[in-house]
């Protein structure tokens, strides 16, 4: 065999392997390419901010000085009003609980709108439970018709955050 065959022929088998190589990896990338892509990068309050339906929320939770702990690791499950559940609220009620002597009040208000870890909407299909709030109470979970929060439906299930995961309401809860 001379030389340029040697070379041919460990050239095509360089190729071969090579081919069969990246062909093997790319199951391996796109598994990868996919888990990174499903991991996002904001977190619940930025992506409440970015929603743009949720201003009311957003000024309540930087009064109620609960920004940075919605920013935190987590992971928090958040039921989030939108500014239409806040605008049925009686006249005046968001602007009394934004002033600072009122932001105990508030604080507990918005705290009873978050459970503590990821609850995703098909761990509560089925399901009637009373889940503890960070609030210190209990909500009432109905997820046999939908899914309601105590009186809330929720609208919008499953948002993932980069620390837990938000279910959008349409009414304000109360502890």
């Amino acid at each position: 065999m001379t030389i340029s065959k040697v070379l041919a022929s460990a050239s095509a088998a360089a190729i071969t392997s090579m081919t069969l190589f990246a062909i093997a990896l790319t199951p391996v990338a796109a598994a990868s390419a996919k888990h990174h892509a499903e991991v996002p990068s904001a977190d619940i309050v930025d992506t409440a901010i970015a929603a743009g339906s949720f201003k009311t929320l957003t000024a309540a939770v930087q009064a109620a000085g609960l920004e940075s702990t919605l920013r935190s690791d987590g992971p928090f499950t958040v039921f989030a009003p939108t500014d239409e559940a806040f605008a049925k609220l009686p006249a005046g009620t968001v602007e009394t609980l934004l002033k600072p002597e009122n932001k105990d009040q508030l604080v507990s208000i918005l705290t009873y709108h978050v459970l503590s870890g990821k609850v995703y909407s098909k761990s509560l299909a089925g399901k009637q439970i009373e889940a503890a709030t960070v609030q210190g109470t209990t909500v009432s979970v109905d997820g046999t018709n939908g899914v309601k929060i105590d009186n809330a439906n929720v609208v919008k299930a499953d948002i993932k955050t980069s620390n837990g995961v938000i279910h959008v309401i349409d009414t304000v809860l109360m502890p």
